[in-house]
Formats: structure tokens, sequence, C-alpha cells
């Protein structure tokens, strides 16, 4: 797979008719992600759109107006793809393929872009709604869900916070970890009650059953497969992101006191089962292109093995994008305080890309099906203000994190919302960011 080409999609020059769009909002022009919406409290269906500025392109309303009948952009697969997007999801769209992706960027770019014909523009508005007007759900009808586990960073600062020293199993130098997750759980914009479990207390011959004292989130990013690849088969690492249609956050809610007690011999189960929060929006890997970074791997850790190598990923298998994470608690929100931030870091800092996850996922055979979800794993980055999960940044309790207003956490509290936000931008290019991935923590139920 060759580098990706840059095209007139991302243009940091251009600028859309719609004045929101221009004044440093997350969506602009360059970006037109996708999401699933529909008109908040209304018993209308859920649509997909595209979000621009402040509003959302309603595509089925687009289609119903046959606006494509009478604009400069009717390329004929840019027709099959908009036809596909006008359902209660993106997976008919993705169903289309990488060219059919492509062409429906392509043709709305320009139709919102400054330069677009009156007539065209008079009809595109009549689809916008705003934003602050809508209600979402998930953007993609997830079959199945994966999570990787590929920060050394997050992997060595845990280690150290509970005790081992930083240790890393040898087994993450040399493939991409993961353990296959619940799909059900899933959810956009999320309140979820405190999970009950077991917990194993120092010292204690029978575990308790009870609400989970030791309550985290994990800043990951989603990545949306659009492509398939047959049962048997596997995805060779220069045609792997043709199998990507995009990429959003991801909230990998984490019952650490259940998590610890529960994962040996095996996996993570009751500790993450209980709630995982994605973004609304599905950023696509095109509009990434600007932020590619050549991936290479520092001279005292095992370079990949061949499969999970090439000459694509080492000249742009990194991705540039700056990600944070806000905390606003209860009674923040009753002071009318907005929240406040608890670390920022970068998606280049994983071990382990993209490309090489969907790689190493099928080698064996696995067959990854359209609108199937792999979670990066906790993004970190190599200092102390650059973790991405409480656990870090409170060395497991130990350090407790205090709050602007006088508050202190160790781990999450009922009441706690928790914001991830992501962007990218650099010089030369248009900033384009994701949106916001938000949870609040409910208290628990009786078990």
């Amino acid at each position: 797979m060759p580098p990706t080409p840059l095209n007139q999609t991302h243009d940091p020059a251009a600028t859309s008719w719609l004045v929101s769009a221009n004044q440093g909002s997350d969506f602009p022009i360059q970006n037109l992600p996708y999401g699933v919406f529909r008109r908040e409290g209304s018993a209308e269906s859920f649509r997909v759109g595209v979000a621009i500025g402040d509003q959302v392109l309603d595509l089925t309303a687009l289609s119903e107006a046959a606006i494509w009948a009478c604009t400069d952009t009717a390329d004929p697969l840019a027709l099959v793809a908009a036809r596909a997007a006008c359902a209660d999801s993106l997976n008919a769209l993705m169903a289309e393929g990488p060219a059919a992706w492509h062409a429906l960027r392509s043709a709305l770019f320009l139709m919102l872009h400054a330069t677009t014909a009156a007539r065209t523009r008079q009809a595109v508005q009549t689809c916008l709604v705003p934003q602050a007007q809508i209600e979402h759900r998930l953007a993609v009808r997830i079959g199945e869900y994966t999570d990787f586990y590929t920060s050394l960073h997050h992997a060595r600062n845990v280690g150290q916070a509970i005790g081992n020293g930083g240790l890393v199993s040898p087994n993450f130098f040399w493939m991409p970890i993961a353990y296959h997750g619940r799909a059900s759980s899933l959810g956009v914009n999320q309140r979820f009650h405190r999970p009950v479990g077991q917990v194993m207390t120092p010292g204690a011959q029978t575990p308790l059953v009870g609400p989970c004292l030791r309550l985290d989130y994990e800043l990951e990013m989603a990545i949306y497969i659009g492509q398939a690849n047959a049962q048997g088969t596997s995805v060779p690492i220069e045609q792997a992101e043709s199998h990507v249609f995009g990429m959003g956050l991801l909230n990998d809610w984490s019952a650490r006191d259940f998590q610890f007690w529960e994962m040996a011999p095996l996996g993570p189960f009751l500790g993450k089962n209980f709630a995982t929060t994605l973004s609304p929006w599905v950023v696509t890997l095109e509009a990434l292109a600007p932020f590619r970074l050549p991936f290479s791997r520092s001279d005292n850790t095992p370079q990949p093995l061949p499969y999970l190598d090439g000459g694509s990923l080492r000249v742009e298998g990194a991705l540039d994008i700056e990600l944070a994470v806000a905390l606003q608690s209860a009674q923040m929100r009753c002071q009318g305080l907005p929240a406040e931030r608890l670390s920022r870091t970068n998606f280049k800092h994983q071990h382990w890309c993209i490309s090489q996850m969907l790689t190493h996922h099928t080698m064996g055979g696995c067959n990854l099906r359209i609108g199937d979800v792999l979670g990066t794993g906790t993004i970190s980055g190599p200092t102390p203000a650059e973790a991405g999960a409480m656990i870090e940044l409170s060395q497991a309790g130990q350090r407790p994190i205090a709050l602007t207003n006088g508050e202190i956490r160790q781990f999450l509290l009922d009441g706690d919302t928790v914001i991830l936000q992501a962007w990218c931008e650099r010089p030369g290019a248009a900033r384009i960011g994701f949106g916001e991935s938000c949870g609040e923590v409910l208290p628990a139920l009786a078990p």
C-alpha cells in the first residue's frame, strides 16, 4: 500500500459557506465525520449524518430532496454511497468499500465548499440540523469488540503502581496483545451504574461481594472495521488499512478491584463488561491523511517480526493524534465549574500501530466483519502527565489527585463525568477534531 495521497479535501485553505465550520470547530470542511442521530426527543428514525461546524448534514434528507441530481458533484459512485448512507447505521456505507467512501467524501466536500453554486447551497441548507438539537446512538451496528493492550508506557506505569517494578510481559514486545470484549454494553454518552462484583481484600480468605471501590477510566481509540476478510484468511499488513473505515474515541471503563482478582488465569470479565463509551462521530481514515507519521522502534526493544513490518508502515504507519481526559464532579456541576483536565497525551506513543493490530488479529484466520470495533488499549505517554488512566495518575490510589475545587480522587466517585477529547493539528494542515466521549458514573444498584 503506497503512502496515503492527499487531495482537495485536505486543502488547509478550503473554507465552507457554513460560517461555523470556519471558526475553530472540531468539524471543519476538511473533517466531515459520520454519525447517527435524530432530533432530540422526537419520534424520528435515526439516520446517518455528517458533522460540519455546529450542524449535522442529514444524508437521508439530502437524498430525498433529490439534491444530487441538481449538483455538479453527482459522481455515480458517490450516488451509490449516498444511497447506502440512507440508513440507521454506517454498515451499508462501509460495505461499499474505500472507493465509494472517497467518492462520497469528495462530493460532500464540494457541496459544502465556499465556492459551491448558490442553488446547491440553498438546497443543502434545508438538510442541516443544529447539533445542539440532536441525540445520538451508536454509529455502527457492532458485531464484535476486541480490546488491545498496545501502550508500553501504560504497561510500565500500571506495573509500577501495583508494585511489580514496571515489569512488562515478554510477549508484549513481539505481538499486539488483546482480549475479546463484550459488544452489548458499548454505547455513546453513557450514564451507567457503578458495577457490583467480587473483591478480595488483602489478608482475607473469602471474597466480598459489593460495589466497585476502584472504578477507573481508560483513554482509548476505536478502530471501525469497514471491510471484512473471509474466515481462514489473513490480512497482509500492506492491505490492513484498506479494511479500516475510521476512528473514534473509546473509554474502556475498568473496575480495578474486580479486574485484578479475576484476571488470573484468564483475561478481564466483570472488570470490563459493564460499560464501554464511544464518541458519537467516526472520523474517516482519509481525513487523517495529513497527520501521518513514520513508524519506528527504538534499538533497545525488539523490531517487529516480518509479518508486522513493511515499507508503508515505516513511512506513515503512525498517527499524530492529540488526546486529553477531563473530569467534572457532581460538586463541580453544582458550583457551575467546567470539567478539569487531568492529562494529555498523543496516539503516536503507542508501541503498536493500527495496521499491526488488524494484521495480527487475522493472522490465524479470524474473520473480521463490517462494523467490528477494535479498541487500541489505553493510550499513555512517557511522562506522568500523559497517563491515560487514573490508576497511573494516582499510583493505584497511593498519591491522590487534588482537583482545583478542593476535591481529591484516588479513583472515580459517583456523580463523576469523564470526558475524552481528541484532535489533530500541525503546520500546513487544518485542525480537525473527534468531538467528545462522555460518561457519568451513577450509584451502584443493590446486588
